[in-house]
């Protein structure tokens, strides 16, 4: 893929919130882009989709369309993209490239010399915008290629999922659902945690080591990644702890308390020992925290001189979203939760903002059928573990966005396997949102907590925020 404004270059599911960041990346090289999405004109899209086309994204209808007015150098593609789809077919001589080809050799266009990969089973976009943000307040100016959007940085012009900075740092999520994570060589690695989406702990392991054996200068790992990991695939790296149970830690959780308006923390640290207030909930966030500050430090910055500017964040769309009141008074949030420690820490979060005698309505959404088999299991388990007799679950219909599909295990079954154990919380299956409507209607009281989560699906967004009158 040569450096050259005068390249071409089409996405196939430009709407995609990877797929338009690093759509955005290559405008901001000099190419010629353009991007066709089977959702184009879903109004839960647009907020994606205006600012492209504001920037100068060529947009079209996945129908082959796009090549009536010539064929593109390359063609992009994620994981999800079938071998079958129109904008393939269509054009079968032109060559095609996964998303993280792509991304790798725009690195190397780009050229900047501090890359900072962001790495784990969770936590990545979170904490991608938060320490991209930080490093923008430090006058880091830093280039910043998020999983989503930033709140800082969107505008009717900007998704805020790419940020074009001038500086040394370019931060990036690099993904492992597809392993497309090896293909990086950055210059500093981030492993949040190993956890259970899309293989096998072992197997997790095996491929951040093999991450951190291509990082060229440091590794931020939490305390317990570090104990998993074979240490001959970070000798050549300095190494920079973080954990909020191991207290050996370079950065390690002293103290944690919340209240109903925020959250606040106490953290040993090289530079002592530092109290600072956070700006998001969730014992998680006050991790992710300590890896933003562990990174900032690793990067020459003292802590003291950090907290502030990561105290200041201003969050990521759909993570933890306060969308409004029910017309009885119960608060809904939306979040973009789809894996079991995504889920799991979502419904730890709402026992901090619970006002009493409150429930937990968790209304889960999976994002693909192979994703909720894959980790049917466990989510089972953790449901059973993290729910307690008053709450409620319903889990939705499983969002189906084309494709290939096993159409299995529904929803339905899930939630039968979950009834077997005779949980001491109501487990439901809803057919559709209407029913989801009428049950809150009918039940919820005031004190509760309504938690919509699910990915992919930007209409969940839109959803809650009709739900919490905040349209």
């Amino acid at each position: 893929m040569p450096k050259t404004s005068s390249k071409s270059i089409h996405f196939v599911g430009v709407g995609g919130i990877g797929m338009s960041g690093l759509a955005q990346l290559m405008l901001a090289l000099g190419w010629d882009v353009s991007g066709s999405d089977r959702a184009l004109s879903n109004p839960e899209n647009e907020s994606i989709i205006a600012p492209l086309r504001a920037q100068g994204v060529r947009l079209f209808p996945q129908d082959g369309s796009r090549y009536t007015e010539g064929f593109p150098d390359f063609i992009v593609y994620s994981t999800a993209i079938e071998a079958d789809n129109p904008d393939f077919t269509a054009a079968p001589d032109v060559p095609k490239i996964h998303r993280s080809e792509c991304l790798q050799n725009a690195l190397a266009q780009w050229n900047a010399p501090m890359r900072i990969a962001v790495m784990g089973s969770a936590g990545k976009t979170t904490v991608s915008a938060w320490l991209g943000e930080t490093l923008a307040q430090l006058e880091g100016k830093p280039t910043i290629l998020s999983g989503g959007r930033l709140n800082a940085f969107s505008t009717e012009t900007c998704v805020g999922n790419f940020v074009k900075g001038e500086g040394p740092f370019f931060v990036f999520e690099a993904d492992e659902s597809d392993k497309s994570v090896l293909r990086y060589h950055p210059e500093v690695s981030l492993i949040l945690n190993i956890g259970t989406d899309h293989y096998s702990r072992e197997e997790l392991i095996e491929v951040f080591a093999q991450c951190l054996r291509q990082t060229q200068k440091i590794a931020i790992l939490d305390a317990s990644v570090k104990a998993l990991l074979p240490s001959d695939c970070m000798n050549h790296l300095k190494v920079y702890t973080f954990s909020i149970t191991d207290k050996n830690a370079d950065f390690a959780l002293l103290g944690y308390k919340t209240g109903v308006q925020n959250s606040e923390m106490v953290f040993q640290s090289p530079d002592g020992i530092i109290e600072m207030p956070l700006p998001l909930w969730g014992i998680h966030n006050a991790s992710n925290a300590l890896v933003i500050l562990a990174t900032v430090k690793s990067l020459g910055i003292d802590a003291t001189v950090a907290t502030r500017a990561v105290n200041h964040f201003h969050g990521v769309w759909r993570r933890f979203d306060d969308c409004g009141t029910l017309a009885n008074g119960a608060r809904v949030f939306d979040d973009y939760a789809h894996n079991v420690e995504k889920i799991q820490s979502a419904l730890q979060t709402t026992e901090e903002c619970m006002p009493p005698e409150g429930r937990r309505i968790a209304i889960f959404q999976p994002h693909g059928f192979g994703p909720l088999k894959f980790m049917r299991t466990e989510l089972i388990q953790m449901f059973l573990k993290t729910l307690k007799n008053d709450d409620i679950l319903m889990m939705m219909p499983v969002y189906y966005a084309g494709g290939t599909s096993s159409f299995s295990p529904t929803s339905a079954e899930v939630i039968a396997e979950l009834q077997a154990h005779a949980p001491p919380f109501i487990a439901t299956a809803p057919n559709s949102r209407d029913e989801v409507e009428a049950f809150l209607s009918a039940h919820a009281r005031s004190n509760d907590i309504v938690l919509i989560m699910g990915a992919r699906d930007n209409s969940l967004s839109l959803w809650a925020k009709k739900m919490g009158n905040r349209e």
